[in-house]
């Protein structure tokens, strides 16, 4: 493709310097759409507050005062129309049912890559998925299932990971030759809990009991900060002991965590614990096997597929009044099993069987085969 011929993209994201999945999942395919050429501008929601700034040589205009920057991303588009020279098309990543308001018809074309993490496709995604300038991408195999059940054309990327996702080493041991399950999960929302962070806590603390060589690591924001769970009140009222729990610094959490420091401890963690109501796709689950590291989900959603070394849980349906559809309670009883099956297996070894099953996500793989058809699909 040349370069004049680029459709130019406008992306609609968490700022690709973020540690969050959209933020890094922005920066994968940003990288490789600019190195394939095509003219990019960064439209964040989250992760910059005033005045444009660049990332790599890219513009990033700001998020606005209004929770998903509705009040500005429009003015942003237009600017950035008036000057395109080729085909401009808005892209975005992230939950679709925020997307509301009668501007976003006025756009030429949307490329919207879209997380399902319920059963099926809620009413308000749904609305946006059907309209005239959207082309839906499914994330995961379980959204696109989700979509083709309900008629709606659409095509299917997953999410990938760079190459720095592999097997990893500390030099010296943080947990003391521990066995550790990792939650990596972020610590937003309460009712309902889409990270499912009671069951999961509860499973550890039934789990732990009369076993002094175990250890939870939690990755997450220790309090929800207003917006989450007081995880340390939970661990209290689950019976977890305290020497059995260990935050990652929160200092250091709100700084920034490198992908690399992250790698090592998945590589170091016996297993990852991830059995949560709903995923529209699951990154760290991914990324933890990527590392070597076997992982417990729920059978729901998107995770089951993600699975190449681990335990997938029994769960229950429970309804999501909110988007009057489906998340899933994983069934405490199942994901001790699951935990008690991992700690049989040998410590601190790495899962080729894992390792081998994250290949087929190489970002990569994953751009040659999905982006660059769809890319060129409007050339």
């Amino acid at each position: 493709m040349s370069k004049t011929k680029s459709p130019r993209i406008h992306w609609y994201s968490n700022h690709p310097e973020m540690p969050t999945g959209y933020g890094t999942q922005s920066a994968q395919v940003l990288r490789r759409m600019r190195k394939r050429g095509h003219p990019l501008t960064i439209q964040a929601n989250w992760g910059a507050l005033l005045d444009v700034s660049k990332w790599e040589g890219s513009r990033v205009f700001p998020m606005g005062y209004e929770t998903w920057s509705h009040d500005i991303m429009f003015e942003h588009y237009r600017r950035v129309r008036k000057e395109a020279s080729t085909p401009l098309i808005f892209t975005t990543l992230c939950d679709a049912w925020v997307l509301k308001g009668d501007a976003w018809n006025d756009m030429d074309g949307i490329i919207s890559w879209v997380p399902i993490d319920h059963a099926g496709v809620p009413p308000a995604v749904e609305q946006w998925l059907v309209k005239e300038n959207v082309r839906p991408v499914a994330m995961s195999k379980h959204g696109s299932e989700a979509m083709t059940a309900r008629g709606i054309e659409h095509d299917y990327i997953p999410h990938a990971l760079e190459k720095h996702w592999k097997p990893s080493a500390f030099e010296n041991d943080p947990f003391n030759g521990k066995f550790v399950v990792t939650i990596p999960n972020a610590n937003k929302g309460v009712l309902p809990s889409r990270k499912a962070w009671g069951e999961n806590l509860l499973a550890f603390s039934m789990f732990a009991q009369n076993k002094d060589d175990v250890l939870l690591y939690l990755h997450t924001d220790s309090t929800g900060s207003g917006a989450g769970i007081d995880l340390v009140s939970l661990i209290r009222a689950a019976g977890i002991p305290p020497e059995k729990v260990m935050f990652v610094d929160q200092y250091e959490y709100r700084m920034g965590i490198s992908d690399e420091q992250m790698a090592a401890i998945y590589t170091r963690s016996d297993v990852l614990l991830s059995a949560t109501a709903g995923e529209g796709f699951g990154l760290p689950v991914l990324e933890a096997q990527a590392c070597g590291t076997p992982v417990i989900v729920s059978n729901f959603s998107a995770q089951p597929e993600l699975v190449g070394d681990g335990w997938i849980v029994d769960v229950q349906p429970q309804l999501n009044p909110t988007q009057l559809q489906w998340f899933c309670t994983p069934i405490v009883h199942s994901i001790i099993r699951a935990l008690g099956e991992a700690y049989e297996r040998p410590r601190m070894t790495v899962s080729e069987q894992a390792v081998e099953f994250a290949k087929d996500y190489a970002a990569d793989k994953v751009f040659a085969e999905g982006w660059v058809p769809l890319l060129d699909s409007f050339a």
